[in-house]
């Protein structure tokens, strides 16, 4: 089982930009490709940022691509998320988890959520206008 825990959200301007993180309990991030989900108020939980386990493929959700970046330092097993020129619809609990792969599927990504397990408790991530 992976334990994750995500920080750095908080209250901001729109415009203003944001860096989460996301500590891995896991030794490495080995056999694991990581992303990025967050829920709205509401809302269902949604795609935003994936990062494969090797190769260093990312997706992002339309709604972001432009103003997100998706990171992971292996060596501190840190996964982060700078997320620029924040919009009200970006208000959020953001989440990050894992999804276990194969050297097969090493290099891919998905954007669904079920194929993700053992998710954090989130961060709040709140845009005031």
């Amino acid at each position: 089982q992976v334990q994750l825990v995500e920080s750095g959200g908080g209250v901001v301007q729109v415009g203003d930009s944001l860096r989460l993180s996301c500590t891995v309990s896991a030794r490495t991030f080995e056999g694991y490709q990581t992303a990025w989900f967050r829920q709205p108020p509401g809302k269902e939980r949604e795609f935003v940022a994936a990062i494969s386990w090797l190769g260093g493929m990312v997706n992002y959700a339309d709604s972001v691509d432009g103003r997100a970046t998706i990171r992971k330092n292996s060596s501190t097993n840190l996964l982060t998320l700078q997320m620029n020129d924040l919009q009200p619809e970006d208000t959020a609990v953001y989440l990050c988890a894992p999804r276990p792969v194969t050297i097969a599927t090493s290099r891919t990504t998905s954007s669904r959520a079920w194929d993700y397990v053992d998710w954090g408790q989130g961060t709040q991530v709140t845009v005031s206008s």
